[in-house]
């Protein structure tokens, strides 16, 4: 009986040896390729003069929120042409100020951050590139012809307006106004407006609309993100942070998905599409509708 244990055990030994063999071979791997990707990367960027970095931090801990736009402005000055800035030890930002720097760089849409956008935004013009971002800029060239343009200057003007009259208010109150937080609102709801004719007060009443509140989440979660080291999905979905987004993700998904199936639905007969066509405004969703019916 217990040569019969003892032959069964054997074979799950082995593989559990050889298991363990495997999975360090795959990690002294990564690590290797790891270590070539940093050797080569830091090759190319000690051309580039930057303030001392933390080992760990990168520039991290000398870039305070509150502070963050000082000590850019700061590191500027001392550095006139670029310089880098370090998040945490691994991704690097090159910060430019020379034009003939910009036009190399700008040449190549770089991965990251704006990968951390994909699972909000989709695989949009922000994302894409080469045919398939010609093909999509094609698509849209109609949405932004002057005509097309030129009637959505009410809406942002009415969008502006909101946004004055809550600073009179606050001015007459001897109270101070929050530039970033107010010009951000003013700027969600014109794109509302303008994109699918959307009117949720987002100015006046931010807290009420969870389609709102999902927007305000996702774009302090996104810039968060860049701020420490979840940079792989694998591990930034699993942190709390890396939840709420996903929350906040398909609560956005939801509204804009209920939003395009009503319109396409008002689309898919002839009054609704007559309608639509002699519309005040056609917003940004009517022009890439009616573009891909008449396609």
């Amino acid at each position: 009986m217990a040569s019969l244990l003892d032959n069964l055990a054997r074979p799950s030994a082995v593989v559990l040896q050889l298991s363990v063999v495997l999975g360090v071979v795959f990690v002294l791997l990564k690590a290797a390729q790891f270590y070539q990707k940093r050797k080569k990367l830091n090759k190319a960027l000690e051309a580039f003069p930057g303030p001392p970095k933390h080992w760990l931090y990168g520039h991290n801990h000398l870039v305070r929120r509150e502070l963050g736009s000082v000590r850019s402005l700061l590191w500027a000055n001392e550095y006139p042409y670029a310089f880098l800035r370090w998040f945490g030890p691994v991704l690097p930002s090159l910060v430019i100020h020379h034009p003939e720097y910009a036009k190399v760089l700008l040449e190549h849409k770089p991965s990251v951050p704006y990968k951390f956008f994909a699972p909000w935004t989709g695989e949009g013009l922000l994302i894409l590139e080469g045919a398939k971002w010609y093909q999509h800029r094609k698509l849209i060239t109609p949405a932004f012809h002057y005509d097309v343009l030129k009637s959505y200057v009410t809406l942002m003007s009415d969008s502006v307006k909101v946004m004055l009259d809550k600073w009179e208010k606050k001015i007459a109150e001897r109270k101070s106004v929050e530039l970033f937080q107010d010009v951000s609102l003013m700027t969600l709801d014109s794109i509302m407006k303008c994109a699918f004719s959307y009117n949720a007060n987002c100015q006046t009443e931010s807290n009420s609309d969870s389609y709102i509140r999902a927007v305000y989440d996702l774009s302090y979660l996104l810039s968060n993100r860049m701020q420490n080291f979840s940079y792989k999905d694998v591990f930034y979905n699993l942190t709390s942070q890396g939840r709420k987004f996903q929350d906040a993700c398909k609560l956005a998904h939801a509204h804009t998905d209920k939003v395009i199936k009503e319109r396409k639905m008002l689309l898919s007969n002839e009054k609704g599409h007559d309608k639509i066509q002699k519309k005040k405004h056609l917003d940004f969703l009517d022009i890439l509708l009616c573009t891909k019916v008449n396609v």
